[in-house]
C-alpha cells in the first residue's frame, strides 16, 4: 500500500514538472496589438530625442552659447539637410560610406571567422598569432591610414584595406572567445557521431559558438565603420567621392558647424540602423533558438 502511494506521489509529481516545462515553453503567437508596440519600442527614443533638441534649444535660446560657429541651432542643421535632400547629395553621403562599409566588413567576415577557427583549434596557432590579433585589436583604427595611403594609393582599396585591419581582430577573436565556452561534451558527442574536421566545425563548433561569435561580429562592424571613417576624413580626395566622413572633413574646412553637425547625425544614423536591422533581429534569433527569449 505505501508503495503505491509512493509511486502515485512520484508520478503527481513527475506530471507537475513536465506541466512547468510545458509551461516555459509555451510562446505567444498572437501579434503584439500595435499600442504596446509604440509605448514600448518607439515612443521611448522619440521622448530621448525630443528631450535632446529641447535642451539644443534652450541652449541656444538662452545664450548659454550665443555663438552659432560653436553650436548651431537645430533649425540651421535641419536647412543642411533640406539643402542636400534638394540638391540629390543626401542620399550619396549615405550609400557611399554604407556601400563601402558593408562590402570591407563582409571581406573582414570571410577572413575572419577561417582564422578565428585556427586559432582556436591549433594550439601552435594560437601560440604565434594569439597575441597579435589581440595587440592589434587594441590598436586605433586610425594608425592604419597613413601606411595604407602610402602603401595603395588614394582609392577604394585603401579604404577596404583600413577596414580590414580594424574589423578582421574583432571577428576572430570574437569566434576565439565563443569556441573557447564551447562545452567539451558537445565536441565529444560531434566526434562520437562522425563530426571531425571541417564538418565538425560547421555542425558543432560553429553553431555552439554563435553567442560569442555575434558579439564579435557586432564589435567587428563597429570597428569596420569607425575604420571607415576614420579614413575618408584623413583620405579625402574628389576620385573617392563624398562620403560622411568626407562630409564631415568638408564642414570643418568650411568652419561650418551646421554641415559638421549634419555629418556627425548621420553616421549615428546609420550605426543605429545597423544594429536594429541587422544585429538586433540576429540577437534575438540566437536567443530564442536557445530558449532564452520567448517570443511574442
Amino acid at each position: 500500500m505505501a508503495s503505491t502511494e509512493t509511486k502515485t506521489t512520484a508520478a503527481a509529481e513527475l506530471g507537475g514538472v513536465e506541466a512547468g516545462l510545458d509551461a516555459l515553453e509555451t510562446t505567444v503567437t498572437g501579434r503584439t496589438p500595435f499600442r504596446q508596440t509604440f509605448v514600448n519600442k518607439i515612443l521611448p527614443p522619440l521622448v530621448g530625442i525630443a528631450l535632446v533638441l529641447v535642451v539644443w534649444q534652450a541652449l541656444i535660446s538662452f545664450k548659454v552659447v550665443d555663438d552659432p560657429t560653436k553650436l548651431p541651432s537645430p533649425g540651421a542643421v535641419a536647412g543642411e539637410f533640406k539643402d542636400a535632400w534638394l540638391q540629390g547629395t543626401l542620399l550619396g553621403y549615405i550609400w557611399t560610406s554604407v556601400s563601402r562599409g558593408l562590402l570591407g566588413f563582409l571581406f573582414a567576415l570571410a577572413i575572419g571567422t577561417p582564422l578565428g577557427l585556427l586559432v582556436a583549434r591549433v594550439k601552435f596557432v594560437r601560440a604565434a598569432i594569439g597575441p597579435v590579433l589581440s595587440g592589434l585589436q587594441s590598436l586605433p583604427s586610425v594608425a592604419w591610414v597613413p601606411p595604407a595611403v602610402i602603401w595603395l594609393g588614394l582609392n577604394n582599396s585603401m579604404m577596404y584595406a583600413v577596414i580590414l585591419l580594424g574589423a578582421v581582430p574583432s571577428i576572430a577573436n570574437g569566434l576565439v572567445s565563443g569556441i573557447d565556452q564551447v562545452p567539451p561534451l558537445f565536441l565529444r558527442a560531434g566526434r562520437t557521431m562522425g563530426a571531425t574536421g571541417l564538418r565538425g566545425a560547421w555542425h558543432i563548433v560553429l553553431p555552439a559558438a554563435l553567442p560569442g561569435y555575434l558579439a564579435g561580429l557586432k564589435q567587428g562592424w563597429a570597428f569596420s565603420w569607425r575604420s571607415l571613417m576614420a579614413a575618408e576624413i584623413i583620405a579625402s580626395s574628389p576620385d573617392l567621392g563624398i562620403g560622411l566622413g568626407a562630409l564631415l572633413e568638408n564642414g570643418r574646412n568650411a568652419s561650418s558647424m551646421s554641415m559638421v553637425f549634419e555629418a556627425i547625425i548621420l553616421i549615428l544614423f546609420v550605426g543605429i540602423a545597423i544594429d536594429l536591422l541587422i544585429f538586433s533581429p540576429l540577437e534575438r534569433w540566437v536567443l530564442r533558438s536557445r530558449g532564452l527569449l520567448v517570443k511574442g
